[in-house]
């Protein structure tokens, strides 16, 4: 009877470490946001003035207040997306190391590469959204079927953070492709063949996924998300041949 109890705990115990060390993960990003938001609320003012530019660009189109909360809610939300921004690599790194448990002793230095090429993408991905999408879909949804009636659009100052978190969000997560297509080509899951034979295939899921995870169902919003998915999707392909023959190159020499 011990030796059946002893047996059923060893066997969950790969599933308590897994979420031991999820645990960790949470807790370590939530120490790291809440660091970054304690900088951030002494620049809350400057950063959300420079995060509203794109409608403050728009002309005839003002920020307005609806209840007295707020002014502070909006200055804890900027915090707190400041926070995220500081803590960024700390929460990139925690969930690849996470994500990546399975690595060998000498395949932990991917990390190195992973997690800075992951932020750089991530970034690359919100300011594609910040400075070319996000103008363009504001303008194009603020004044969209405004012709028939003459009238002054006003956006709340949550509202709009609100929308805003979201697109940046998704962008930067939808240009973590390259990186998972690389990470599964790696393991032999993918090959850079398998997904240059399937470009076709690959279009459409890119059309289906950018109409899905897009933040606004506009058309011209989709495109904008589908057409850096594409190319990112060819340059995985080429990435990938160049991990195919350095993995190839690897083993020749054991």
């Amino acid at each position: 009877m011990r030796r059946r109890k002893r047996q059923l705990n060893e066997g969950n115990l790969p599933l308590m470490e897994h979420v031991i060390a999820l645990r960790k993960v949470l807790v370590i990003s939530a120490y790291a946001i809440a660091f970054g938001a304690i900088v951030g609320w002494f620049i809350s003012d400057l950063t959300f003035t420079y995060l509203a530019t794109p409608v403050t660009k728009l002309k005839d189109i003002m920020f307005i207040t609806t209840t007295p909360m707020e002014p502070m809610l909006v200055k804890l939300k900027v915090s707190l997306f400041v926070g995220m921004v500081i803590a960024l690599p700390i929460i990139i790194w925690q969930i690849w190391s996470f994500v990546l448990p399975a690595l060998k002793q000498n395949e932990r230095k991917y990390l190195y590469i992973i997690v800075p090429s992951s932020l750089l993408l991530f970034l690359a991905g919100a300011a594609l959204c910040f400075y070319v999408v996000l103008p363009i879909g504001i303008r194009f949804l603020l004044m969209a079927g405004g012709g028939g009636v003459q009238s002054t659009p006003f956006v709340t100052k949550t509202s709009y953070l609100s929308f805003l978190v979201t697109f940046l969000l998704t962008f930067g997560l939808v240009f973590q492709l390259p990186i998972v297509l690389l990470i599964l080509i790696r393991i032999g899951v993918l090959s850079p063949k398998t997904l240059a034979k399937k470009r076709r295939w690959a279009v459409l899921a890119i059309v289906i996924l950018a109409a899905v995870v897009a933040p606004t169902p506009d058309l011209f919003t989709q495109l904008l998300m589908a057409g850096p998915m594409y190319l990112l999707y060819e340059i995985s392909i080429w990435l990938g041949y160049l991990v195919v023959r350095r993995t190839e190159k690897e083993l020749a020499l054991k």
